[in-house]
């Protein structure tokens, strides 16, 4: 069962006193009487901005972007075609057009045939004279100075060195080993060791016994500063100061929630006061007078003289409709009295088919039949 399992204690908190509470109502009726103008100061800075970002900087920023949608983004596309029309396409088509084609068939085009023409065969025949004349050539002349040189030089050195300097380092390396090394070596193993041995030995006990004074040393001070410095300071903080700061974090809290509603009571009383000094009177008048005003205006005033302007539109209109129809007719009539009426020519079939079409009676075989429509006709009937 779970109850018979075992739980460890868990730890005392001890409850709070009197002298506590006695101690906390002072505090937080000290530390709302400090919040409560800061609240307040708070509570209407937030409420101007508020105001200011809906009053001002929305419809700035709906102006600023109409205005960037408007004239800057176009202004900037428009400067950056400008941009690139006056600055990139001049040199692109510098390049494309002046310096690729001198470069390509100016200078490339040349350096490559004299490369493939006159350079390529020069340095083959250059190759063959090295390879079939100077090569063999040289080949002997070294040969013969690597001969001579070999006889002069290497192997008189080769001889004192065998006959002469190897015997005599023998002799020097036996003498040396003999004199000066075996007697050294002797020394260091059976007199400098064990007197080595001897000094480090006692080094090593006398670095313990200081090691071991000064911990005792540490050790001692380091009791001495915790028992005089560490711990009244942590059983300071720890009865002390975190009550304390606990108890004014506390009283920060709540004297803030009550300075909030503080403030927003006053706050309702402020609107409430604007609103039946101010909003009251001005809704009255606004629905009592202005209205009924403004009704009467818009029905007595506006209204007739908005028909008035309509049906005075609608004559000008018509007049001018009439009078645009009178000088196009007089126009057509002027120019039918200096060129005359159009003539309308007669409709024939054309000489050239010699197949039946509606008008004619033969029929030609193995002809193509003409179109049932005379091309004159259509020609006239356009005239017309």
């Amino acid at each position: 069962m779970d109850h018979d399992k075992r739980r460890t204690p868990e730890p005392y908190e001890g409850g709070e006193g009197c002298l506590t509470t006695l101690i906390r109502i002072p505090v937080r009726i000290v530390v709302l009487v400090l919040v409560l103008p800061v609240r307040l100061i708070w509570d209407v800075l937030v409420a101007g901005l508020r105001v200011l970002e809906r009053v001002l900087l929305r419809p700035l920023g709906r102006g600023l972007e109409w205005l960037y949608d408007t004239v800057l983004a176009p202004g900037g596309r428009a400067l950056a075609w400008l941009a690139v029309a006056v600055l990139v396409w001049p040199w692109i088509g510098l390049w494309r057009y002046v310096v690729d084609p001198v470069v390509r068939y100016g200078i490339v085009a040349p350096l490559v045939w004299l490369h493939g023409t006159v350079l390529t065969p020069a340095g083959h025949g250059l190759r063959w004279v090295y390879r079939r004349l100077l090569v063999p050539a040289v080949r002997g002349v070294g040969a013969a100075v690597a001969r001579l040189f070999t006889v002069l030089l290497v192997w008189p050195v080769v001889g004192l060195w065998c006959y002469v300097l190897k015997p005599l380092g023998i002799a020097a390396d036996w003498l040396v080993t003999h004199l000066v090394v075996m007697p050294v070596a002797w020394a260091y193993r059976y007199v400098l060791t064990p007197v080595g041995h001897g000094i480090a030995w006692v080094l090593t006990q006398l670095g313990h016994g200081i090691a071991a004074t000064g911990r005792g040393l540490v050790t001692a001070a380091v009791r001495l500063i915790m028992t005089l410095l560490v711990l009244p300071l942590a059983w300071t903080y720890r009865h002390v100061l975190a009550p304390v700061g606990r108890e004014i974090a506390a009283a920060v809290g709540v004297a803030w929630r009550i300075a909030g509603y503080l403030s927003r009571a006053v706050g309702r009383a402020l609107a409430w006061l604007a609103w039946h000094l101010v909003g009251a009177p001005v809704t009255w008048a606004y629905r009592t007078v202005c209205t009924p005003v403004g009704h009467f205006v818009r029905d007595a005033v506006w209204a007739p003289v908005g028909q008035g302007a309509l049906e005075a539109g609608r004559a000008v209109r018509s007049a001018l409709g009439a009078a645009r129809e009178s000088v196009r007719t007089a126009r057509r009539d002027a120019w039918r009295a200096l060129v005359g009426p159009p003539q309308v020519a007669e409709v024939r079939e054309l000489q050239g088919s010699a197949a039946r079409t509606l008008g004619g009676t033969t029929t030609v075989p193995s002809e193509a039949l003409a179109p049932e429509i005379s091309l004159l006709a259509d020609k006239t009937v356009e005239r017309g």
